[in-house]
C-alpha cells in the first residue's frame, strides 16, 4: 500500500472563526466577510456621473480602473453620507455569474478585521436594525454588543449592477 502524500491545503473548518472587516455608517457597526475585500482607500471625490441613481456617487479610477462607488448610506435609504477625515472606500469584488465587478464602498470609518466564531454568529432580528431585512446576513455577537453582518450580494446585487453603463461594468 502506498500512503497518500501529505498537501499544505486544508478546507476551512465550519467552526472556524470567520474574518470581518467592520465599519461604522453613523453610530452603528457593520461588518462585511473579508474575502470579497480587495483594499481599503482614503476617501477621494468621485467623478459625478450623468443620470446615475443617488447611491452611486460617481466613479474613481483606481491604478486606471473606472471603480463605481456606492454610498451605503443611501443604499440603505438614508441620507447620503456626510463626509469626514475618517471617510474611506472600500474596494470590493463580486461575482454574479460570470461577470465580476469591483465596486467602492463609501463607509464613513473603517473599525477593524474581527474573527466571529459560528457559535457567536445569530439570525437576523425581524425588527430594529433600521435597513432592509434582504441586506442582513446575520448578527455577529462581540463581547455584550452586536455588529450587523452584512449579505455583500444582497446589497450589491443584480439591481444595483443594472444601474450601471455597460461600460462600467466592463472595468
Amino acid at each position: 500500500m502506498h500512503a497518500l502524500p501529505a498537501t499544505d491545503h486544508q478546507v476551512p473548518s465550519a467552526t472556524a472563526p470567520q474574518q470581518y472587516l467592520t465599519f461604522l455608517l453613523g453610530r452603528e457597526m457593520f461588518g462585511l466577510g473579508i474575502l470579497g475585500i480587495k483594499e481599503i482607500i482614503e476617501y477621494r471625490v468621485p467623478t459625478d456621473v450623468p443620470m446615475m441613481p443617488p447611491a452611486l456617487r460617481g466613479v474613481i479610477n483606481l491604478r486606471g480602473a473606472v471603480v463605481p462607488v456606492v454610498d451605503l448610506q443611501q443604499r440603505f435609504g438614508r441620507n447620503a453620507s456626510a463626509i469626514t477625515k475618517r471617510s474611506c472606500i472600500v474596494i470590493v469584488e463580486i461575482a454574479h455569474g460570470e461577470l465580476h465587478q469591483v465596486l467602492g464602498l463609501l463607509v464613513d470609518a473603517v473599525s477593524e478585521v474581527l474573527e466571529i466564531a459560528p457559535a457567536d454568529i445569530v439570525d437576523t432580528p425581524s425588527f430594529g436594525a433600521g435597513i432592509a431585512r434582504d441586506f442582513i446576513h446575520a448578527m455577529g455577537k462581540i463581547g455584550e454588543r452586536f455588529v450587523i453582518l452584512l449579505d455583500a450580494d444582497a446589497v450589491l446585487g443584480h439591481d444595483t449592477l443594472a444601474q450601471l453603463p455597460a461600460a462600467e461594468l466592463a472595468a
